[in-house]
């Protein structure tokens, strides 16, 4: 008999963004009794769980204080203090993405190097303490262009990565270690979610296919299944496996790809803790990604990954030019189509691109689903009062 059910096993949730709130619906629906810490007042996942605390994630103590009395740790956010975690885990609390595994993905430059070593495919990439020794380089030739440069901590929805054609792209750029990686020619974007639990018991769900608005560089739509050959399809998945076994990661990974002209994969990065590239699974799964990951933390039996129906996300972001208090103008458009079901984060405020919410449509044929998702897009507004 499981302890976590109706019991007073607790597990701590580092951040309480919209993640968190998708999260606290699946202990909720098993009676999990649930803490969170998150630096907002108005975090989303503040009505959800039994304490919500309200600190910072990167200072030590704050951490170690939130989570010393816990069972189990989670995150829905990378960036969390890894040093706390570390203590933690010497405390007996379980942690799971665990803190070195979490340290080497939370930098993207361990993060690339760990490819590099591992022998998984990925862009060739060259690191730089600071920007003066990145300039240095250019200055005696050592650096190409197009190239791709990435802030090596703390980026996030296309923020710390800029894509430098030319001389003057290299303006403006931020202090701080960074790389830059070769700009890949890719014809698709791909995603895979993989579940593993401390047994060792992995499951990867079906292959994504994302597309991404082109200013903001954040997703648009992810359509489940992605449209491509099985053999492709297989060869995704087996990547994605191949990185969380070498991680040793514990729960939720989702592993972003690249899809090259000569049908080659390279892995992009990859993010601990349920995805945007897995919201669709919600509706259209048979075990939607936050239960699977509770599932993969917790030891329990992973869950039926295989979709019921064909799903297409469209992410809601703020809409340019509107700054404030939210409102969801054509609301009630959307929900008279037939398989659109939308998720409102709970975010008062908005702002140019910041994700709002989401919305899912599901039809048995994929590219009909994509059909209404493009008219959701096109219908529903994100805008201030």
């Amino acid at each position: 008999m499981s302890q976590y059910f109706s019991s007073d096993f607790t597990l701590g949730i580092l951040g309480g963004g919209q993640l968190g709130k998708m999260l606290l619906s699946e202990t909720q629906k098993w009676d999990i009794k649930t803490h969170v810490l998150d630096p907002s007042s108005e975090a989303p996942s503040r009505f959800g769980c039994h304490l919500f605390t309200q600190g910072s994630l990167m200072d030590y103590d704050t951490v170690v204080n939130f989570g010393k009395d816990l069972d189990m740790v989670t995150i829905e956010i990378e960036g969390v203090n890894t040093d706390a975690l570390e203590t933690l885990e010497k405390m007996g609390v379980t942690t799971y993405p665990k803190a070195q595994t979490l340290r080497c993905i939370q930098d993207k430059g361990l993060q690339k190097t760990f490819y590099k070593n591992h022998q998984i495919p990925t862009s060739y990439f060259d690191l730089y303490d600071s920007k003066s020794a990145l300039l240095s380089a250019y200055g005696n030739g050592g650096v190409r262009f197009p190239r791709v440069w990435k802030s090596t901590m703390g980026g996030y929805d296309g923020n710390g990565v800029k894509v430098i054609r030319n001389d003057a792209d290299l303006e403006g750029l931020p202090e701080g270690p960074c790389l830059m990686e070769d700009l890949v020619p890719f014809s698709m974007e791909l995603a895979v979610i993989v579940a593993r639990s401390p047994s060792g018991a992995v499951a990867s769900y079906p292959v994504v296919e994302m597309e991404f608005h082109p200013e903001a560089n954040q997703v648009e739509y992810v359509i489940c299944p992605a449209r491509i050959s099985q053999e492709l399809a297989l060869k995704a998945q087996n990547i994605a496996q191949t990185v969380t076994a070498a991680l040793d990661h514990v729960g939720l990974l989702a592993v972003e790809l690249f899809v090259t002209p000569e049908n080659d994969i390279l892995v992009n990065e990859v993010a601990p803790r349920p995805h945007n590239s897995g919201h669709y699974s919600i509706e259209a799964s048979n075990t939607n990604q936050f239960e699977m990951h509770l599932r993969a933390i917790m030891d329990l039996p992973l869950g039926n990954t295989n979709s019921k129906v064909g799903g297409v996300m469209v992410n809601l972001v703020g809409s340019e030019g509107h700054q404030g208090h939210v409102v969801y103008k054509n609301m009630e458009a959307i929900l008279a189509m037939p398989g659109v079901t939308p998720h409102i984060y709970g975010k008062s405020t908005t702002r140019p691109f910041r994700k709002m919410g989401h919305v899912t449509i599901v039809d048995p044929d994929i590219d009909e689903a994509r059909r209404v998702a493009e008219t959701v897009k096109k219908t529903i507004q994100v805008i201030s009062k």
